[in-house]
């Protein structure tokens, strides 16, 4: 049964009272309790207690620290089931996914010359920054969803437009930055969350990848993925029988990119996967990977920061190298994450059809055998506003959401697949499970009064 938060309030104004207990479902953390501080532990003291691992204390080698290299290969192996095993050579080790991508764009892109970055719409809006500081403000472009996650005419519309127009101004070179063995500037970058996307939570379908691919190799894009919640997954149906779902729902686009019609154009190919370790050990080990070919691979390591200081996080690299080798990180995802996960994303989809389906809150998504990672996308009924039932939601409800606005690519305001005034992201991962059903009953308040007052009575 969902414990009710204490009924302690404080007085706000005269006319209501305010929960006391903040309830936060924009934040889009991993619950305190679901992480694995003795399992770090155990790993850092086997590390650092044995005289053989005093280089983990130095430098680290520009791809990374090797054994953990070696590990993750393995480990995506056996849970992407590829048909040729992964090599080493295609992994190297990172700061986090967010880092990477700051050192993907240092390295494959030049401002003058990379013609747009194209990003799915709704998206996960904080990577906008990342693209804004690598030289690309006012060149962020949206490509809306569709039910099979991303709509490939729209793109290769749009792809084949801005070539178009570069060829008109005679942009048909890299323009600041020299070739380099490690380097090919690309003219498109394409960024995506292709599984469980943050925050529509949908999932591309094998043909969309399949033609996302075909579309990167005919305008020369380089496709970016965040691959973070990939083995974030469980039954959508909650009377399922549990039990560890430990191979991949589908194919990443990175190894599309690896295999289809005969593989890539080029030694650098036209996909990077970008992994980390956030969800799935903890935010602060800043440790992730990158996988792709070897040659795009070998590049990523040779970005400025990692050649002047060395691979990112090569000291807890060694700690979730001895996780993984022990098989104490598996058993972490599939037997702690995935079925916590599952009882939270089903205990809000129970009260989000309990409480807000029968006032007109819908949801986009196709339904789906699997479900999985942080967040579920909803879509008020008209004329709400997701902004200001955001803003009311704290201010009546002391309830933290994130209004669908938040979710757009940044500067694409012309573009109507870029507009999502009436939808809500909840993240069900940061807070206890116990709370969320009272979370959807202050939002189902908030929700009634807004269309009370819209329909012109005074709430």
């Amino acid at each position: 049964m969902t414990r009710r938060l204490a009924a302690t309030t404080t007085r706000d104004d005269e006319s209501r009272l305010l929960p006391s207990r903040q309830i936060n479902l924009f934040k889009g953390w991993p619950n305190p309790g679901l992480l694995p501080p003795q399992e770090l532990n155990k790993a850092s003291e086997d590390i650092l207690t044995d005289p053989r691992n005093k280089d983990v204390l130095f430098y680290g080698p520009d791809e990374g620290y090797k054994p953990l290299r070696e590990e993750i290969a393995r480990w995506l192996t056996d849970f992407y089931r590829p048909s040729k095993p992964i090599p080493t050579e295609r992994i190297c080790i990172t700061g986090g996914a967010s880092q990477n991508l700051a050192c993907i764009l240092q390295t494959f892109t030049d401002p003058l010359y990379t013609r747009n970055i194209w990003m799915v719409a709704p998206t996960y809006f904080l990577a906008c920054r990342i693209f804004n500081d690598a030289g690309f403000d006012g060149r962020l472009q949206a490509v809306p969803e569709d039910d099979e996650g991303i709509d490939l005419s729209y793109l290769e519309r749009s792809l084949h437009q801005s070539d178009m127009l570069a060829e008109a101004m005679t942009n048909t070179h890299p323009r600041l930055k020299a070739p380099k063995p490690w380097r090919k500037i690309y003219k498109h970058i394409i960024y995506a969350v292709p599984t469980f996307s943050n925050p529509s939570g949908r999932i591309m379908s094998l043909r969309h990848r399949q033609g996302l691919v075909r579309l990167a190799r005919k305008y020369d894009a380089l496709i970016v993925t965040d691959d973070v919640y990939d083995m974030l997954q469980w039954p959508s149906d909650p009377g399922a029988k549990p039990s560890p779902m430990d191979t991949a729902l589908l194919p990443r686009i990175v190894d599309i990119d690896r295999e289809l019609d005969g593989g890539p154009l080029d030694l650098f190919g036209n996909a990077v996967s970008n992994g980390s370790f956030s969800k799935i050990v903890a935010p602060g080990c800043r440790t992730g990977w990158a996988e792709s070919s070897e040659k795009l691979t070998y590049g990523v390591s040779q970005t400025g920061s990692s050649r002047s200081g060395g691979a990112p996080s090569h000291l807890v690299a060694s700690f979730i190298y001895k996780m993984l080798s022990t098989g104490t990180l598996q058993n972490h995802i599939f037997r702690e994450l995935q079925p916590a996960y599952a009882r939270r994303f089903h205990t809000m989809m129970t009260a989000v059809r309990r409480h807000l389906f029968p006032l007109g809150v819908t949801m986009p998504q196709v339904d789906n055998d699997v479900a999985g990672g942080y967040f579920i996308w909803l879509i008020l009924p008209r004329p709400l506003d997701s902004s200001r039932v955001s803003q009311l939601a704290l201010a009546y409800e002391n309830l933290v959401i994130c209004a669908g606005e938040k979710c757009k690519v940044e500067g694409d305001e012309q573009n109507e697949g870029n507009r999502f005034q009436t939808h809500l992201r909840l993240c069900y991962a940061w807070e206890d499970v116990d709370v969320l059903e009272e979370a959807l009953i202050r939002l189902q308040r908030v929700i009634r009064r807004e269309m009370t007052r819209s329909n012109g009575v005074a709430a």
